[in-house]
């Protein structure tokens, strides 16, 4: 459903679907917040994103299901647990007909995390040398 709208907020962009995918995006907002409370909320890509020393992670909802954009190392780093979801190179698919696994969604925004932190941390150590 992403189309020709310009979104300014998270809010706005929620506001658009139905009511039964709004309160999937609610919810997934608030785990992605609650797994990474120092991160920030902006528009990218027209999409909810959050950041934290650079993009954490991205969502959007579609028709049919919600797409997921943690990067390529964390779906790589969580294969296994995604082998049910139809996932390209750092994208995943969560079928609106099946329950989101919010869950394992907070394990890789905890991921996502830590990996900002310590390429920021080997960036400042790189320019002190």
């Amino acid at each position: 459903m992403v189309g020709t709208n310009t979104f300014h907020s998270i809010d706005e962009y929620i506001i658009q679907f139905p009511e039964e995918v709004q309160e999937i995006l609610k919810k997934l907002r608030k785990v992605i917040k609650d797994a990474a409370p120092d991160s920030e909320e902006k528009i990218s890509y027209q999409m909810p994103t959050f950041v934290l020393y650079g993009n954490l992670v991205h969502f959007a909802a579609y028709k049919k299901h919600i797409g997921f954009y943690p990067t390529p190392s964390a779906i790589s780093a969580f294969e296994s647990a995604l082998s049910e979801y139809k996932c390209s190179k750092g994208a995943v698919q969560f079928p609106l007909n099946k329950p989101i696994p919010y869950e394992l969604i907070t394990e890789m925004v905890i991921f996502r995390v830590e990996a900002n932190k310590k390429k920021k941390a080997e960036g400042k150590s790189q320019k002190k040398k």
